[in-house]
């Protein structure tokens, strides 16, 4: 729970990733959940049903992924209105946002619900601004930049900017042509980077004309929850959103274990980052290990730690004695 006088909910990290169910009240997250993952979340027909996160967990291709129905977000959650606080703390642990649209009003509730999570510091697919700070004993501010600045950021500006911050005594380096509001999110620094994707529930109540104006949005699966339609779909767009690639162990002498695959997030994982995943203690003693599939070229392939795994890889780790 939350420290202090406010009173948090938390809900136990549990499977590979986690995806957070974000969307106004009756919205049909409840019923979403429970197509899902089969957990019941109480869903009635009027608003505010959902009070507490409620966590499920979904399994698809061996990965187990949690999904949390947070309760219904409504204007000025983040000044503190209804339980909008917590719910958006618990939303910034998921791996994946999923911001749950009614499709007859898409557009008025996506924007209210991205100013409200921007508020909160939530940036939704975006990648974290290429500035480097680095603080100093003495010499004032130093700002270099790496690209041109065409879009309003002076060296005036960031100055006053990092001022603003009580960062007097900083080199700056500027990597990208950054906006003034994504240079404050660097001297900031508290800023959470979260995955979106968009799933228009309720498609079963549209027309077909409407559902051409939805077409134009970026990142977005319809469904309808109540109906069932396209769940593979969205169940496909949360895999390939969350990068997640499987790797399947195998002890010495035995077959690979296909029904519990280690998962992985990063872009390119290496054997170390999977020795880590299973065992802090493991990469001391490890000495190589044999890889089978896509990215090696013998069947097997006596690799390295910092060897990049692909998707479905087999591994045998070696140690040293």
């Amino acid at each position: 729970g939350g420290g202090g006088g406010g009173e948090g909910f938390d809900v136990k990290k549990v499977g590979d990733t986690r995806v957070g169910l974000v969307g106004f009240p009756s919205v049909g997250k409840s019923t979403l959940l429970t197509t899902l993952t089969g957990t019941k979340s109480e869903a009635a027909a009027y608003e505010f049903t959902t009070l507490t996160a409620i966590p499920g967990t979904m399994k698809y291709r061996g990965a187990r992924i949690q999904v949390l129905d947070l309760p219904g977000i409504i204007e000025g959650a983040a000044s503190g209105k209804g339980r909008g606080r917590q719910v958006i703390s618990a939303a910034r642990t998921c791996d994946l946002i999923m911001i749950i649209l009614d499709a007859a009003k898409p557009v008025t509730h996506k924007f209210l619900i991205e100013r409200e999570l921007s508020n909160f510091g939530i940036r939704l697919n975006e990648e974290p601004p290429w500035v480097v700070i680095r603080k100093k004993d003495r010499g004032g501010i130093t700002i270099q930049e790496l690209v041109p600045q065409t879009k309003g950021l002076t060296k005036d500006i960031a100055t006053r900017i990092l001022k603003e911050y009580k960062l007097s005594t900083v080199d700056v380096a500027l990597k990208e042509d950054c906006t003034i509001d994504r240079f404050i999110d660097a001297c900031d620094g508290k800023r959470t980077y979260i995955k979106a994707l968009y799933v228009m529930n309720k498609i079963d109540a549209i027309t077909i004309e409407e559902l051409d104006v939805i077409d134009e949005m970026q990142n977005y699966v319809p469904i309808s929850s109540r109906d069932q339609w396209n769940i593979d779909e969205l169940m496909e767009s949360i895999w390939r959103q969350c990068n997640m690639l499987r790797i399947y162990t195998k002890p010495r002498g035995q077959i690979p274990d296909y029904d519990a695959p280690v998962v992985l997030h990063a872009q390119k994982p290496t054997v170390e980052q999977f020795c880590n995943r299973i065992h802090k203690g493991i990469l001391p003693l490890f000495k190589y290990a044999w890889v089978w599939g896509s990215s090696v070229r013998h069947q097997p392939q006596k690799v390295g730690k910092d060897h990049v795994l692909h998707d479905e890889d087999i591994i045998q780790i070696v140690k040293g004695v």
